[in-house]
């Protein structure tokens, strides 16, 4: 764009934020509301907004507050829950002494580490009744522009930033430039609209500066999409809605506009029919994806496969940036396995998160794990997994995560490397939990040997195992009262007379021996 554009649309921006900005702090102020009094009150703002702006501005603002809103008290109530888990954990070892045991739990080594902890709980118990008052209130505190950049404001020297520089970013990042769509209106938009054929952009003007810039501002350079560019073209051509973002980076210097809109969820496919074809077993780990392709038995096809993802000490968009591209090879070996399922771990490190620091160790080895525990991004892959596969018409299954590293190491590490020998790659035990991963997603027993050891499956309460969609990530919960469940859904303990067909096709094909551990009829002494 041309400078006079480029200043006229900042100006836009900084004024519909100054307004966000504005009315976010007096909804703070107000606390919790019912839902009444919140429609009520959205309402009331609306109408005043739309003097100063324009209907359809004061909308999406309204709407941007509330949401901001609720996704600081979600939060507040998150880092709530954090720290009384850790309250938790330190109460119940510093009521030991040193080195004393009651049960699992464990006193601290000695009598400086627990001095140290009392002070660290003592602080935590104040953070504590700060946060839980400000959640009674209903007041989250929100930073606009990033909490993260406002304090680098106070170290630029360490940012690498000039004073100058900081306040561009400061302001790019309050401003508000974003237009919800509308279905029936030209262009799926009648705030910001891009003309289907020549691609020129017109920005409403809010009314506070329609007297200096006019009701319309028309910028001349035609705007470009290039990812699903015909999706986009046939949605403004049959009048559906399309949201538009305006952003700032000024880094380079340029500015972006991002359209994006809802899609329809896909059919339900019914589990059975996602078993009966090959799936593919995912296992995350920190800095990379061990996968591997299972038949419908449950046998791995072919040499695993291990994908990595950087992005360790990067900024944020950049190792989402590397999690998308690490998933779409997962999605390209899928497809080209034939693989009509996905399998993944329902992964949640958010109590380790939250008490990693009080129960994984102590000194730079301690804090190194918890590091790495810290950087796999379990939510984001979940969710990333979920949208990418859906685009792509592969379903995702997500499993219990108990037993896949060991049972796969034990049982599926050494097979692996003998199938692999002709191609090469390196078999670890995070390939052989991929394998554990796929077959408990095809319900079949982990191990190889139906005579195995015996690893209990925890269940996952109140989630139904019936329908898997493209569109969602489905939990495939186990019976307690049935380690094993077989394809048709019948008992397969240990030691029994019915083994499934999977343990029988792999155990010929390798002719392991049985354990030394094992007696006769297949049970641990």
């Amino acid at each position: 764009m041309t400078p006079e554009e480029a200043r006229l649309i900042r100006e836009i921006g900084e004024f519909n934020g100054r307004l966000y900005r504005g009315e976010l702090a007096a909804r703070i102020t107000l606390g919790v509301l019912d839902r009444k009094r919140q429609s009520e009150y959205r309402a009331a703002r609306k109408r005043a907004l739309t003097a100063q702006t324009s209907s359809r501005w004061a909308g999406a603002i309204t709407r941007s507050v509330e949401d901001q809103y609720q996704l600081g008290m979600r939060g507040l109530a998150a880092h709530a829950r954090a720290v009384d888990a850790a309250i938790a954990v330190l109460a119940s070892r510093c009521a030991l002494a040193p080195r004393e045991r009651d049960g699992t739990v464990i006193g601290y080594k000695d009598t400086s580490e627990r001095f140290g902890k009392t002070r660290r709980l003592a602080a935590l118990r104040v953070r504590a009744e700060r946060i839980h008052g400000a959640l009674t209130q209903g007041k989250s505190p929100v930073v606009m522009g990033g909490k993260r950049l406002w304090r680098s404001r106070n170290h630029l020297a360490e940012a690498g930033l000039s004073e100058q520089q900081w306040r561009q970013r400061w302001d790019a990042a309050r401003m508000f430039l974003t237009a919800d769509g509308e279905i029936g209106k030209t262009g799926g938009n009648e705030t910001l609209r891009v003309a289907p054929g020549t691609g020129m952009l017109r920005i409403k003007v809010p009314v506070a500066l329609a007297d200096r810039l006019g009701t319309h501002l028309h910028i001349g350079t035609p705007v470009v999409f290039h990812h699903r560019r015909a999706q986009w073209h046939d949605r403004i051509m049959h009048k559906r809605s399309v949201r538009y973002d305006i952003a700032y980076d000024p880094g380079r210097d340029r500015w972006y506009l991002d359209a994006s809109w809802g899609i329809d969820p896909e059919p339900s496919v019914p589990l059975t029919a996602i078993r009966a074809g090959k799936v593919l077993g995912v296992d995350l780990n920190a800095g990379h994806l061990a996968t591997c392709v299972l038949d419908n038995s449950g046998n791995p096809i072919g040499a695993p496969a291990t994908i990595a993802l950087a992005g360790q000490g990067c900024s944020a968009s950049r190792r989402d940036g590397h999690l998308r591209a690490g998933l779409s090879a997962v999605l390209d070996q899928a497809e080209y396995a034939g693989c009509g399922a996905i399998v993944i771990e329902n992964l949640d490190f958010a109590d380790a998160r939250a008490t990693g620091r009080d129960r994984m160790g102590r000194g730079r080895r301690g804090k190194r794990f918890r590091r790495s525990v810290a950087g796999i991004p379990t939510g984001k892959f979940r969710d990333r997994v979920r949208a990418m596969a859906s685009g792509r018409g592969l379903a995702v299954l997500s499993v219990d995560p108990a037993y896949t590293s060991r049972v796969g190491n034990r049982c599926w590490r050494t097979p692996l490397q003998e199938q692999s020998e002709t191609s090469g790659p390196t078999v670890t035990a995070h390939h052989g939990a991929a394998v554990a991963i796929g077959r408990r997603g095809l319900g079949v027993k982990l191990s190889r040997h139906s005579n195995g050891p015996r690893h209990p499956q925890r269940s996952v309460p109140g989630q139904p195992s019936s329908l898997a969609s493209a569109a969602h990530c489905v939990r495939v919960a186990d019976d307690k009262s049935c380690p094993t469940t077989g394809p048709e859904g019948r008992s397969e303990r240990s030691g029994s007379k019915h083994h499934s067909s999977a343990a029988k096709t792999v155990r010929a094909a390798t002719e392991r021996k049985p354990l030394r551990s094992q007696t006769r009829n297949g049970y641990r002494r």
